[in-house]
């Protein structure tokens, strides 16, 4: 029986994630890879979960796919039978049952989940393929460009940063690691989350 050359499946990308004043700023990169192989260039890496809640993806795209439809399903039915939107920290659990349930197999997917609600305010959580979920109180970043990015979000980010800055911020981050990955690169995509106007894609040519 052939073994899979598990080289040829490897994936690279970058995702970043702020913690804004009164918002929550998610910025990824484009190109989707298969190892050396670029298998598009214009892939969406965010995914809007609800108005009030959105999801970075980064790992095995079926697998990211299938967890983040689970989580958008759930937010929907918490929403018909409270009419309430879903706090942050109820689908970060939930995510993380859905990944730890499929041992002794994993899910190959690592996100970062953020939102904003009244009660939590603007909150940011990763959760990686084992089902582990941290809070991140300024920042996180996913992927294969996420040490190039730490280097900018911790240079520059600030307490009570506004969500303008955290936009650019966010856009410099990739772009610096853009320049250092191979997997990563072919333009920005980013989107707010703020109490006014919920999920927000942002044109990013304004700050180039």
């Amino acid at each position: 029986m052939l073994k899979p050359n598990t080289k040829n499946l490897e994936t690279g990308t970058t995702t970043v994630g702020i913690v804004a004043r009164d918002a929550v700023v998610l910025a990824t990169d484009r190109r989707v890879t298969a190892g050396y192989y670029i298998a598009h260039r214009k892939g969406r890496k965010i995914w809007k979960i609800d108005d009030h809640v959105a999801a970075t993806m980064s790992g095995g795209v079926a697998d990211v796919q299938k967890i983040l439809e689970a989580l958008t399903l759930q937010s929907m039915d918490y929403k018909i039978r409270t009419g309430l939107p879903i706090p942050i920290r109820t689908l970060a659990n939930y995510a993380s049952v859905v990944m730890f349930s499929s041992r002794p197999y994993i899910f190959i997917a690592h996100m970062i989940l953020g939102g904003v609600t009244n009660a939590e305010g603007p909150v940011l959580y990763t959760i990686d393929w084992y089902g582990s979920v941290t809070e991140e109180h300024r920042f996180a970043s996913t992927g294969s460009g996420s040490p190039t990015a730490f280097g900018v979000l911790e240079d520059g980010y600030r307490d009570g940063i506004d969500v303008d800055d955290a936009i650019k911020l966010g856009i410099r981050a990739v772009k610096a690691a853009m320049m250092h990955d191979p997997a990563s690169g072919e333009g920005v995509d980013v989107i707010t989350i703020t109490p006014r106007d919920g999920y927000k894609e942002i044109d990013t040519s304004r700050y180039q």
